[in-house]
């Protein structure tokens, strides 16, 4: 029987202020080659400056995805031509990676597993090439951006792990703060290795790579053909050649690009002109200690608590709504305030494009808000408009509440009279009632919230109706 074995190398780009190598600024401009240094050019005779604040964003990184830390470290210089890289070599770390032997914890289907990290390594970002009819155009803007790597051991084994593994990987990051990590936009990009072995067998079968996956449901669906196709050849008797591939989403097969004859020989030697960095045990352990609460153990967390699993996804995405539920967390009903957040806030952040902080919401307010609704002093409809309200105005919900006239009927004698008017008004229905015809409540509940202009507690007139109806 045929098992996957799985790899996985993500370069992630750093939110420095400047490069890794020089101090030019680190950001997107849609303008060409404008932020950029002769050292980004590869001019010879100009020297890199190591930028501490990338050390200090990967450092956080490795201790995220539990990693031992290299204290002593180099860089290496990785040789090879290719137009994109004009010095003809990218600075790396080849043989001290800042962290080295991590995992992280995956969770498919409610099962959780252990996926290694071989290593985690700080290098440079090459130019851009682009493509065009007249030639192909250079734009050294991304030249030099700050990359971090992170390669997993071949603990995965379907393409579900694997999206899996990069999701956690995708949240570990972005609650760092350090990266946007969005693998759309290019500053999260995935290869993935994957081949084929006898379960019984420690012998690796011939691994085929998969190059720059554009979106994390690729990564599953390009590892998903890939293990059919290969399992396909093997069972046709033909050996699987070593080769790269790529991800067509339009037809969802992978195509070959170029065939792997010989193994890459980047003659790497440490690179002369950056000197040794040495982290003290006091700086591992005050950047672990500053390290925030990760979304692993806020998932734990929220399922305890009682949230759904869809809602826990949305949040977890989102880390300003769980910012915002974390302050609520511990004082209101974190249940209705997950949904909330993830249904009306959601929809109204979408619809006006904006984010959290630039509405008028505010935690008291939410705080107030989820209070009346557990209380069941407004209605789930009352409680749209109020959040409405709130998101656009920072108004006390007691007087938007006083202001409509929204305070709930919850009084039982009061309820009771309303009831009893409404059938006395309406014969007809209790014979329907009494006929089998659920239609009639329906039409009960209506005449009776209309009667209170809305304020009746439904929860409490369909209770009370219903045992009044079945005493006819």
């Amino acid at each position: 029987m045929l098992v996957p074995t799985i790899g996985i190398e993500v370069h992630v780009e750093l939110k420095s202020k400047t490069k890794v190598y020089s101090d030019s600024l680190n950001a997107f401009t849609p303008e060409a080659n404008k932020n950029i240094t002769l050292i980004d050019f590869g001019y010879p005779g100009t020297l890199p400056v190591l930028n501490r604040e990338v050390i200090d964003m990967a450092l956080k990184a490795s201790l995220a995805l539990n990693c031992h830390i290299n204290q002593v470290m180099h860089w290496d210089r990785k040789n090879y031509f290719y137009p994109d890289l004009p010095k003809g070599y990218q600075i790396t770390q080849q043989d001290t990676p800042i962290g080295y032997d991590g995992y992280i914890e995956i969770d498919v289907d409610g099962h959780k597993k252990k996926i290694g990290i071989e290593r985690v390594h700080i290098e440079e970002d090459t130019c851009k090439s682009i493509h065009a009819d007249t030639g192909t155009k250079l734009n050294f803007n991304r030249a030099g951006v700050p990359l971090i790597e992170i390669v997993s051991k071949p603990d995965i084994a379907s393409g579900e792990e694997a999206m899996a593994y990069v999701e956690t990987l995708r949240s570990i990051l972005l609650y760092l703060g350090i990266s946007d990590v969005k693998i759309e936009e290019g500053s999260m990009r995935c290869d993935t290795n994957v081949s084929l072995k006898e379960a019984d067998s420690d012998i690796l079968g011939t691994k085929c790579e998969i190059k720059n996956i554009g979106s994390i449901s690729n990564v599953k669906h390009s590892i998903d053909f890939e293990i059919k196709r290969q399992q396909a050849l093997l069972e046709q008797g033909k050996s699987i050649v070593e080769e790269t591939r790529r991800f067509d989403d339009k037809t969802g097969k992978t195509v070959l690009m170029r065939v792997k004859e010989t193994g890459n020989d980047y003659r790497y030697f440490p690179e002369p002109d950056i000197p040794y960095v040495i982290l003290t045990k006091e700086e591992i352990a005050d950047a672990k200690a500053a390290l925030p609460v990760l979304p692993t153990v806020l998932k734990d967390k929220y399922r305890m608590a009682g949230i759904n699993d869809i809602a826990i996804k949305t949040i977890l995405a989102n880390p300003e709504l769980c910012h915002f539920l974390e302050e609520l967390f511990t004082t209101t009903n974190p249940v209705i305030s997950a949904n909330l957040l993830t249904g009306d806030v959601m929809s109204y952040l979408n619809k006006e494009k904006v984010m959290l902080q630039d509405t008028k919401l505010t935690v008291k307010n939410f705080h107030d808000l989820v209070v009346v609704l557990e209380k069941k002093e407004v209605s789930s409809k009352q409680g749209k408009e109020i959040l409405e309200v709130l998101l656009q105005q920072d108004i006390p919900v007691e007087k938007i509440m006083s202001d409509r006239g929204m305070v709930q009927i919850s009084d039982e004698d009061t309820l009771k009279a309303m009831i009893t008017e409404v059938l006395t008004a309406n014969p007809d229905s209790i014979t329907d009632f009494k006929a089998g015809k659920d239609r009639a409540v329906k039409f009960l509940m209506g005449q009776i919230m209309k009667a209170s202009k809305g304020q009746a507690n439904p929860m409490m007139v369909n209770k009370l109706l219903i045992e009044q109806l079945n005493r006819y």
